[in-house]
């Protein structure tokens, strides 16, 4: 299996594995990461021998923070040359999580530390997750003027209630258990056991029998409980907050949550603060999306993502925020336009017409 700097692939009994190998950098994805990572899914699951694939991190904070933003900025700001990385970086990191949502093999994420971004699309799109007590799981493209996107839609808007546009807008760091109550993990193994559980695992993919049945008994084995998840006390206010489908409607209730006396008071008011430090571009982007998208399949969702990709690399908001939170780390994004009351609907539905030709298409 060949090996790049960046991303290793290897063996374990039945099991292939990935680890994404860039610590330094959170083990954020790049291009050539999913360039090389995408050739090999296609191996293993052609491959009788390989009965599940393993994806991990490197040793380090992170599982995956994301993708290579840096590197779409310098792109789209015409710093590094290459141009076109705006639009293919995003189209073939879709096509990977595609193939890892519709792969035919138990396909196991192990979701320790820092997940965001395209770790979550890496992660959250394949058929297992598991947690540990370092996991840090959110999707905070709102604060970078882009969107939460890598199959977003349609994992957002599986959560309890209204719970995906909370997280989604506000871009919420969520633990080991309220990742298992929105469904981001599906078991929850302590980080000591980490070990044993790969290696049982290839032990086990290497005896005949049906992998899928073997993987659900040695996950459901090391599963164990990772405490009461916060949001499920939360749920009836963020329920009732983010019912709306405008955000100024959303900032009017959590205002009003805010100053009313309650246990919640003091969550709405740090929420909407949270709020309007997000660009308001994106922020009405993404609770159309969400709307829009309710009921959407990997394949719409990654089809609509991209589409909103294509519009926003045009604009502003998406280089101002990287270079306030990326490259300049000033944290003072100028958003333009600045203000809610400045982004009108006629400005979004720009953002959700079709691109033509280069539409994301699924054969």
């Amino acid at each position: 299996m060949p090996d790049t700097e960046d991303i290793l692939f290897g063996r374990e009994g039945g099991v292939a594995t990935i680890t994404l190998n860039r610590p330094q950098a959170l083990n954020a994805f790049t291009l050539g990461m999913y360039r090389a990572l995408a050739p090999m899914l296609r191996q293993w699951e052609a491959d009788p021998d390989i009965r599940a694939v393993l994806i991990c991190g490197a040793e380090g904070r992170a599982f995956c923070a994301g993708g290579d933003v840096r590197a779409i900025y310098e792109a789209g700001r015409g710093i590094s040359g290459y141009r076109e990385l705006t639009s293919v970086f995003f189209r073939e990191e879709y096509e990977v999580i595609r193939h890892i949502h519709r792969f035919p093999k138990p396909y196991l994420a192990i979701v320790d530390g820092i997940t965001m971004g395209g770790g979550a699309g890496v992660s959250v799109n394949g058929a297992y997750r598991v947690a540990t007590e370092r996991t840090v799981l959110a999707m905070p493209e709102t604060g970078i003027g882009l969107f939460p996107d890598v199959g977003a839609t349609r994992f957002l808007n599986l959560c309890p209630g209204r719970i995906g546009r909370y997280l989604g807008l506000t871009g919420v760091r969520l633990w080991a258990p309220d990742a298992l109550y929105c469904g981001f993990a599906t078991h929850f193994v302590s980080r000591e056991r980490v070990p044993e559980l790969v290696a049982e695992l290839g032990r086990t993919t290497s005896q005949p029998g049906a992998a899928a049945k073997q993987v659900q008994d040695l996950l459901a084995r090391f599963h164990a409980d990772p405490g009461a998840p916060p949001l499920a006390t939360r749920r009836a206010a963020i329920d009732r907050c983010f019912a709306f489908d405008t955000v100024e409607a959303i900032l009017a209730a959590l205002e009003d949550k805010a100053t009313a006396a309650g246990p919640d008071s003091q969550w709405a008011e740090e929420t909407k603060s949270a709020l309007l430090t997000k660009s308001p571009t994106s922020l009405k982007i993404t609770l159309r999306q969400l709307i829009v998208g309710e009921d959407f399949d990997i394949e719409g969702a990654l089809a609509l993502e991209y589409r909103l990709t294509q519009h926003v690399m045009a604009g502003h908001d998406f280089y101002e925020g990287v270079r306030a939170v990326v490259v300049d780390k000033d944290q003072k994004p100028g958003w333009r336009p600045a203000t809610l009351a400045e982004v009108t609907d006629p400005m979004i539905d720009g953002y959700f017409t079709c691109i033509g030709d280069r539409e994301l298409r699924f054969a």
